[in-house]
């Protein structure tokens, strides 16, 4: 084999190869965000609210779940203290994941600053895993910019459904809790997440005795705590 042939073979992806892969990347992401999207559109003008607070929150906040949360919260004018709370309490996992997410390969500046922005848990789960010879800073970058593209499109999307009926759809408030209740499964198959749910269940069960006026974010406070704990606890454990 020529030696011209072989060094193209074993260099990397040009740029434009690498935004490629990172688009392929987000292709299988998009298919569970982008229905997310619009039913985060609908539900925006379902509560009453101006249309584009759709792509506010999915430009603003992207943190998946608890942007149909705030849909909730904001229609119900909830004070603005309660909200920063229940969205820390709701995204504290992503401190995790930053100890582990590849953002090393992302270029410093801009590029990288929106990396850990964007670490969703889609996007962690599609790059924590892959190998690191692999990873390129346009690829992680490209990746997740689709990725919020798809939310983003979606929820625009939503708003003109939720337009174009001629009556809203009842129940459809009902997809928060059906995400979490899938979310929640799909953790139990494997037992390393066992007693993170467990640790779910005392939350809420202390927070219905102990809080019964603000169960859902003193639950969520709970947890999150928790989860602090049992982090330390098995980091503890690993390196005895």
């Amino acid at each position: 084999m020529p030696e011209s042939t072989a060094a193209s073979e074993g260099a990397p992806p040009s740029r434009r190869g690498q935004i490629a892969a990172g688009l392929n990347d987000s292709l299988g992401v998009g298919l569970g965000i982008f229905p997310l999207g619009i039913a985060l559109g609908v539900l925006v003008v379902q509560a009453g609210l101006p249309w584009w607070v759709s792509p506010a929150l999915a430009i603003g906040v992207f943190a998946g779940s608890v942007e149909l949360l705030l849909v909730g919260m904001i229609a119900a004018a909830t004070p603005l203290v309660t909200i920063a709370v229940t969205v820390f309490a709701v995204n504290f996992r992503h401190v995790f994941y930053a100890l582990s997410f590849p953002v090393s390969r992302v270029r410093p500046g801009l590029p990288r600053a929106y990396s850990i922005y964007a670490m969703i848990d889609e996007a962690y789960a599609t790059y924590v895993l892959m190998p690191a010879a692999q990873l390129s800073s346009a690829r992680m970058v490209t990746g997740q910019l689709a990725m919020q593209a798809y939310w983003v499109g979606g929820g625009l999307v939503g708003v003109w459904l939720a337009a174009a009926l001629p009556a809203p759809i009842e129940g459809f408030e009902f997809a928060l809790v059906a995400l979490f209740i899938v979310m929640t499964l799909d953790a139990l198959r494997s037992r390393r997440e066992v007693p993170s749910a467990l640790l779910a269940g005392l939350a809420v069960t202390v927070a219905l005795f102990a809080f019964p006026d603000q169960t859902l974010l003193a639950a969520l406070i709970i947890f999150a705590a928790a989860l602090a704990v049992r982090f330390a606890i098995t980091k503890g454990a690993d390196r005895a």
